[in-house]
Parts: structure tokens; sequence; C-alpha cells
């Protein structure tokens, strides 16, 4: 595999835009944050590729952010390969499809590497023509009218319970995570009144597709449908935006069902694997 330079950036876009859904995060971090080039001032979510050609067709392109986070859309398997590219680098966490986390960190030697967060969950696709809407109270602001003090505490624990942050680092996280969300018009609060019940967000916009991320609801309100109806209404403006299509991957029966209410159907396994400290890659 060899590294992508600018001017393969159309032809990588158009791999990525063939694997949709499940290259959502390579494909939408490019289009926010484009291609790291190394300087300081690049966001962390910023994307270098390696790519596999054969017989000059592109078959397979190996993301990683700017922070060591992997994203592979490698559908040839292209693991050894992939490991001596990235001899030397350092890697945070594997992110995607089951099919192609689990040899790629065989093939990176780190399968005995336990993970921070090591997590298979299910995959689940949704076309918003299907999109069915809760009964239930409030409606939803966006987070920069919501309680900013209610959404950072909310943002925490989401960071605790969901992804295995521990909480001194997830307090810190959150503030900026929260602050970063109300700029980018990304997630919003479900609110009855002036009582916020639930928030929900997308991680990764495209113009037809979106992915659902940043779902939580407080435990004293669990159990009532609030993030379901969150989800549904944000999905909801996005359709009105000319989105056609919503991913996710859920954590646990309760978010499953919640989904499965909505008209979300299973397309596969989906694997969060994100270490505590950062692994060096040997070839």
């Amino acid at each position: 595999m060899t590294p992508a330079q600018p001017a393969d950036i159309p032809e990588v876009e158009a791999f990525l835009d063939a694997r949709l859904p499940r290259a959502m995060f390579p494909r939408a971090n490019l289009a926010h944050y484009g291609l790291a080039t190394g300087g300081p001032q690049m966001h962390r979510h910023a994307m270098r590729f390696w790519l596999r050609r054969e017989d000059g067709t592109l078959t397979d392109v190996l993301g990683a952010t700017r922070e060591g986070f992997l994203l592979p859309a490698c559908p040839t398997g292209p693991w050894e390969a992939a490991a001596e590219a990235l001899r030397g680098e350092e890697v945070g966490a594997l992110i995607g499809p089951e099919e192609e986390v689990r040899p790629l960190r065989k093939a990176l030697g780190l399968q005995d590497v336990p993970g921070e967060l090591d997590e298979v969950q299910p995959h689940f696709l949704l076309s918003l023509e299907d999109l069915q809407i809760p009964e239930g109270p409030g409606g939803i602001v966006p987070f920069a009218e919501g309680p900013e003090a209610v959404l950072v505490g909310w943002m925490r624990d989401y960071f605790a319970e969901t992804l295995g942050t521990p909480l001194d680092l997830a307090a810190i996280e959150a503030r900026r995570a929260v602050q970063a969300a109300a700029e980018a018009e990304s997630h919003v609060v479900l609110m009855d009144g002036e009582t916020p019940l639930a928030m929900a967000g997308l991680n990764a916009r495209l113009p037809g597709i979106v992915q659902v991320g940043g779902v939580y609801t407080p435990p004293a309100l669990r159990g009532r449908h609030h993030a379901r109806r969150a989800v549904a209404l944000h999905l909801a403006e996005a359709k009105g935006r000319g989105v056609r299509e919503a991913t996710l991957f859920a954590a646990g029966p309760p978010a499953i069902a919640a989904y499965k209410a909505l008209g979300f159907r299973r397309i596969g396994r989906w694997t969060l694997c994100r270490f505590a400290a950062p692994q060096v890659i040997h070839g």
C-alpha cells in the first residue's frame, strides 16, 4: 500500500462513496477536515490514506485520522501490506466493520493488547422515507439553545458510560465536545418547556446520508422513549434538508429496540476498539 497524494483524493472520495454507509467516518472526515498535511493547525480528524491498486484500479483504502484512529475500507483484505505500510506509526484505535477491523488488528500485532473500549455492535441503516416518529412530549432545539451546564454533564456521562472514557478525562472532553457540537450545529436536545429530556447528534454528515451518535438520556428519565423521539425529530429535520438515509451502531438491547422502532434495519456488525495508550506498529 502506498500513501495517498492530493491528486489521489477524487479517486479516494469516489471509492468511499461507493462503500457508504460502511465508510462514513473516513468519508465525512475527509469532507469536513481535509487531508492531513502534518501542520500543527490541522484538525485531529484530518485524514491520511494508504492505497492499494490492482491493474491500475483502486481496490482498498486504509484511512487514519491525525490522532491515529484507523478507519479501514479494505474489501480485499490486504492486511500484510497494511501492516508494512503502518510500520512505525502510532495507532490509538481501530473503528469499522468487524470483518475488516478484526483481521487488521491481528496483522498489526494488536490482538492481545487490551482495549480501553473494545466492543462489537450491530450496525443499522434507515431510509428516511421509512422514518417513524414516536409520540411524546417536547421538541428539539440546537445545542446552542440548550442548557449548557446540563449538556456538559450529560456528555461527560455519555463518554464515560458509552465510550469507556475515564471520568476525569470525560469531564474535560465533554466541555470541548458540547462547544464543538454547538458550533457545528450537529446535536440537539429534546426539551419539554424548560426541562431537558434527552440529547441526540450526528457524528458524520454527508449530503445524502448522516450517521447518528451522541444519543443520551439521564438515568432518571430512561424508559420513556425520549431518546428515540429526539433521534426521530433530528432525522426528520435532516430529511427536510434532502438527506435520504441514516446509519448508526447501537450498544445494548434498549438502544437496539429504540432504533428498530424508528425503522432502522440491521446491515452488519461494527467494531470500536480504542487503546489506553497509542500502540507503535512494528510491521
